[in-house]
């Protein structure tokens, strides 16, 4: 990974770098607030250690791709080999030191990172919002089975059909429940969320695994044109 120049300054020969624990030092001793200072470092400390075991748990795709030092990836890889709880927690406290250094663009990408790995990309969740309209089209209108087999002939149309019909008995007998539920409750009763069943889940997951599947292929369709058309 490339290294961008640290900024910083020399003090009686010695290099600081900006953002540094000694540069927090020697600018705190010059504005005489010292000692509040060096709590707000320790508590700084303390953010980017935790931040750091965070990226312990970090997939490996989404950490090839981390903006930082090479010095900071040993760091963390190091800290999964130590078995030892002491030799651990030092580790730790240098992987803290190590994401002090890191600046706004940095802990940004960091931070993305983590978010991805929480709640997938935005190619992810909109490939899951697809799924879902697909799911509910299919379930709801009795149109929406040639149109998507049209578009996937491939899918297995009675596993399909199976699907569609349990889930649509499954939903109709939800709804009948919860009217029965609610009429003997009363109507100042809080409504309960309907329950979907196996096959409403079912249904999500084969529609999903078909886009999952079909968008693989035109990735590999579309490489492939690519590759003829540089070999004209």
């Amino acid at each position: 990974m490339p290294r961008k120049p640290q900024k910083g300054y020399f003090v009686k020969g010695k290099f600081v770098a900006e953002g540094s624990e000694l540069d927090l030092e020697l600018k705190a001793e010059l504005k005489g607030t010292y000692d509040s200072t060096k709590t707000d470092l320790k508590r700084e400390m303390g953010a980017r250690q935790d931040l750091g075991k965070e990226l312990l748990t970090l997939r490996a795709d989404l950490f090839k791709r981390l903006p930082i030092t090479e010095q900071l990836a040993d760091a963390l890889n190091e800290v999964k080999r130590i078995t030892n709880f002491e030799g651990k927690r030092r580790q730790m406290q240098y992987v803290g030191k190590l994401m002090r250094k890191l600046d706004e663009s940095q802990l940004a990408a960091v931070h993305a990172a983590l978010d991805e790995q929480r709640n997938g990309s935005a190619g992810e969740k909109m490939a899951l919002q697809v799924a879902e309209q697909w799911r509910d089209r299919l379930i709801v209108e009795e149109t929406a089975l040639p149109i998507w087999l049209e578009h996937f002939p491939d899918s297995d149309i009675q596993q399909l059909r199976s699907l569609i019909r349990q889930a649509r008995k499954d939903l109709e007998k939800a709804k009948a429940d919860a009217a029965a539920a609610a009429a003997e409750a009363g109507p100042d009763a809080p409504v309960k969320e309907t329950t979907k069943g196996r096959a409403y889940r079912d249904l999500f997951q084969l529609v999903r695994e078909q886009l999952s599947t079909a968008g693989k292929n035109d990735s590999a369709s579309t490489a492939a044109d690519e590759d003829e058309e540089g070999d004209e």
